[in-house]
């Protein structure tokens, strides 16, 4: 009952919250240039056939009214039509999101076995290589954009040593991706037992994943390094120290102690990542939700950008929700 109440209050900010979200990201996006009318019809139409697909599109009416239909639809689960796709938004993202979510979370995973470890190592150790390693890595990672890296990557294990498959989407052209279960290629492949559409995947994910860990990992490093130091000289460090408990076991309890931040930075990494790893998705023409979304921006197809945005949040106050509950299993304090 006490984490049903915990949940409860929580849900209760999800709603004016993601409403705040679609209104800022309604009137921040109809600020972009270009008309969709000129973009469906071409440089060529005359002026009374735009007019007429801008009052059918419902673009020349005032803003307010714009919003309250597009809230209307929202709240039925209509995210509108691409006039790229010409298929419904909804359609097109739950078909793209699974692609978006799989690079990011193996991704985040990589980061988390980088910065994790490293920062604990480096908080232990105020002198030595690991410390200056530690040191020299945080300060490169927050500096190296990451599509830069990637292009690196693609360099190096594509082009010159050829270990790596081409930099074209999520599996290989002469392979038959397996049925879609999840929309997640790696476990789609595993349920269905190809052995072969498996290991494309993983082959495909290789680089974006490495490049999303090793710049994402720097933060982590960061956060674990400064939380595991204060920790390790706090009060009941020393005294669990003074009273002659294993070294293993005040490690131990420190690690426990610096969980909660190291888990907000984590799911505030996962929460920019839906977005934010839009450029690592070009670079690998990964067809995720982001490049979606950008292509939307490009050809002022404005309903795939809301949507997306929609989703986003969505997401993002579901992984909050999910890191509150894990802060009430770590922290016995918050279920008083």
């Amino acid at each position: 009952m006490q984490v049903l109440r915990y949940i409860g209050r929580r849900v209760l900010f999800v709603v004016p919250q993601l409403f705040g979200i679609i209104l800022v990201s309604f009137f921040l996006v109809k600020l972009i240039p270009g008309d969709p009318a000129v973009m469906m019809l071409g440089p060529t139409a005359s002026e009374q056939s735009i007019a007429d697909l801008r009052d059918k599109l419902g673009v020349s009416k005032p803003l307010v009214v714009q919003f309250g239909r597009y809230m209307h639809d929202v709240v039925r689960g209509d995210l509108g039509t691409s006039w790229q796709t010409t298929r419904p938004v909804t359609e097109d993202l739950f078909q793209r999101f699974p692609a978006t979510l799989e690079l990011i979370t193996l991704g985040l995973l990589v980061a988390i076995a980088i910065g994790f470890p490293l920062g604990v190592a480096a908080a232990r150790r105020k002198r030595g290589a690991v410390r200056r390693f530690a040191d020299y890595y945080g300060l490169l990672a927050g500096a190296v954009p990451d599509f830069w890296l990637a292009l690196v990557l693609i360099f190096v294990f594509y082009t010159l040593l050829g270990w790596s498959p081409p930099p074209l989407g999520r599996i290989d052209m002469a392979v038959i991706p397996p049925p879609t279960i999840t929309g997640s290629l790696v476990i789609d492949s595993l349920l269905a037992g190809d052995l072969r559409a498996l290991l494309s995947a993983l082959g495909h994910l290789l680089l974006p994943v490495l490049t999303l860990g090793v710049i994402n990992a720097g933060p982590i490093l960061k956060m674990t390094q400064s939380t595991m130091e204060r920790t390790l000289n706090s009060e009941f460090i020393r005294y669990a120290e003074t009273c002659g408990l294993p070294r293993r076991v005040v490690l131990r309890q420190a690690v426990r102690a610096a969980l909660p931040s190291v888990l907000t930075i984590v799911s505030v990494l996962y929460g920019f990542l839906i977005g934010g790893a839009v450029l690592v998705e070009i670079v690998f023409s990964w067809g995720g939700a982001g490049q979606y979304a950008v292509q939307g921006v490009l050809n002022a197809d404005l309903n795939p950008v809301l949507g997306f945005v929609v989703f986003s949040a969505v997401l993002s106050l579901v992984i909050y929700l999910i890191v509150d509950l894990l802060y009430f299993a770590l922290d016995p304090r918050m279920r008083g």
